[in-house]
């Protein structure tokens, strides 16, 4: 980190949703750290949390035991887990009066997890860290964020691995998709001092993977991307300019009655706002229409002088 970077105000903080968020839409940023409108939990969205839950818990038991039935016996508990922390899930099912849906659901969940095995054996793995925050200070910003997991050879080489439970991205978005994955092999390569040998993204609704090997000229390149971002960000909270940014995108966005490019009206600007290093909450699976709550880059109102 350069002398400038360490020495800088930290203004706020800055996760890999937050950021793209910002990057898709400004206005989407705005009403998710600003205005911070509820979002409705969705069933693709929940499914994911309850695949990332089963995958960390998974590791929990002695290699020999973990096995696909291993695994199948733990989503029960770990959807009452879901329950408990979020009641509003529980409205995902409530028009199912027969229980099918929630069958099919957990069924489509159990074949998630199947597709995972199919990908890599979990009793030869022994990851160094799972649901692991990572965080460091460059350019005026706190840069945080959960990694699925950690993996770490016996030679120091770091890989870092997320779960994706949607489909693989066509070669064209394959850039948008490891985004997420430079941003913590940044962090990582910052606090530890190491490149991460290899960034892989397992998708297990198609069962494929992506797999990327950074380095460190490009990782520093990036590093000025999130700052430039990072100020962009400053001058829309200053000047309170956050406008749309229409795309298919839009589709499965929770705000577009209250977005001027479907002919609705934002709230009122909040007074008083400031950006404010905040906790992020623990994730929740970054597929489409899922968004980790609470998450870092936020905007809250500042205290009372």
């Amino acid at each position: 980190m350069s002398a400038s970077a360490a020495s800088a105000v930290i203004t706020g903080s800055l996760s890999p949703s937050r950021a793209a968020d910002f990057k898709t839409c400004p206005l989407l940023y705005r009403f998710r750290c600003i205005d911070r409108l509820p979002q409705a939990p969705s069933r693709v969205a929940t499914r994911g949390t309850l695949v990332h839950a089963v995958l960390e818990k998974l590791f929990d038991l002695p290699a020999a035991q973990r096995t696909l039935a291993a695994a199948r016996d733990m989503v029960p508990g770990a959807w009452q887990e879901l329950l408990a922390e979020d009641a509003d899930r529980a409205r995902l099912f409530e028009q199912d009066v027969d229980g099918a849906q929630f069958a099919e659901w957990i069924t489509s969940t159990e074949g998630l997890l199947a597709n995972y095995f199919a990908l890599e054996d979990p009793r030869r793995l022994e990851p160094e860290a799972r649901e692991q925050l990572v965080e460091c200070d460059t350019g005026g910003v706190r840069l945080r964020g959960y990694v699925d997991r950690i993996d770490v050879s016996p030679a120091g080489d770091i890989r870092v691995v997320d779960y994706k439970t949607g489909t693989t991205p066509r070669e064209a978005f394959e850039g948008k998709a490891l985004f997420q994955l430079k941003f913590y092999a940044l962090v990582l390569w910052r606090t530890r001092g190491v490149v991460p040998r290899q960034l892989r993204l397992m998708y297990l609704s198609d069962t494929d993977t992506l797999t990327y090997a950074p380095d460190g000229d490009e990782l520093a390149r990036f590093e000025r991307t999130l700052t430039a971002l990072w100020a962009a960000i400053e001058r829309a909270v200053r000047t309170r300019t956050f406008p749309p940014s229409p795309s298919r995108l839009c589709d499965w966005c929770d705000h577009q009655a209250l977005c001027p490019a479907f002919g609705g009206t934002p709230p009122p600007f909040p007074e008083g706002v400031s950006l404010t290093t905040l906790p992020e909450d623990r994730p929740a699976a970054q597929d489409a229409g899922a968004v980790r709550p609470g998450s870092a880059a936020a905007v809250s109102p500042s205290p009372p002088p």
